[in-house]
């Protein structure tokens, strides 16, 4: 699991074939929640990007509910899930990427 670090950096890592962008805050409980299941993920890589640091790259992708999840192929936005999210929904949404 990566972090966003600076905002340059967010297209090149959003290019990679398959990547998993969380959307959080710290101050957000059920972003911390999502941030314990997600450190279980081990079938796609995941960024998480603070929106508190990071307000114009959560405003290009419609962010208005943290958690958000968003899937990326080759730097395409593929399928979005709001709200906390268990690790079989997430290997649902992944899985079903791939058909």
């Amino acid at each position: 699991m990566k972090y966003l670090e600076k905002e340059e950096d967010f297209k090149e890592l959003i290019g990679q074939e398959s990547l998993l962008v969380d959307f959080y805050a710290d101050w957000c409980g059920p972003c911390q929640a999502m941030g314990t299941i997600l450190e279980k993920v081990d079938f796609i890589d995941v960024l998480k990007v603070n929106t508190d640091k990071f307000p114009n790259i959560a405003s290009s992708y419609g962010v208005m509910s943290i958690p958000t999840l968003i899937f990326f192929q080759n730097g395409e936005e593929k399928k979005k899930l709001i709200g906390l999210t268990s690790i079989d929904d997430l290997k649902a949404a992944y899985e079903s990427l791939k058909s």
